[in-house]
């Protein structure tokens, strides 16, 4: 065995990035669950009749995804899928916002700052993980027995 070779661990910090991440995916999609009206008037910059079953399952399905993120920080090795059901859904709501929620809103600070930061910006962190428990499995499977 060559002692060179660094040996990858998953650190507690990643784990608690996950954790934020789930909650905070789960707590702004519920906002678009239960006020979905109300939030999507607010987000846009004029208000006009906005179809309020869109955000709902918009919410519901965000919901779903946080909470499956939330869950992959308690085995973030062995439930690495997760992760990439997490990055996978995070570019799908990124992607239903853009197509079905951006044209009725308009382009604003609030519909800017909900796609950047609540959406496109953990696919970085979620990314790196995802790369880090990868790398961590395949290594404890490579070790003799």
């Amino acid at each position: 065995m060559d002692n060179n070779k660094l040996t990858p661990i998953f650190p507690m910090p990643m784990r608690g990035l996950l954790l934020l991440t789930g909650m905070y995916s789960f707590a702004w999609s519920a906002f678009f669950r239960y006020f979905g009206g109300d939030l999507m008037r607010w987000l846009a910059m004029n208000p006009t009749e906005i179809p309020e079953i869109s955000a709902r399952v918009f919410g519901t399905t965000g919901m779903v995804i946080g909470f499956l993120i939330f869950l992959s920080a308690f085995y973030p090795i062995s439930w690495h899928y997760l992760i990439m059901v997490g990055i996978a859904g995070k570019m799908i709501l990124a992607a239903w916002f853009f197509l079905a929620f951006i044209p009725e809103l308009g382009w604003n600070k609030r519909s800017i700052f909900h796609l950047v930061f609540n959406e496109l910006l953990w696919l970085i962190p979620l990314s790196i993980i995802l790369i880090r428990a990868i790398k961590v499995k395949k290594y404890l499977k490579d070790l003799p027995e």
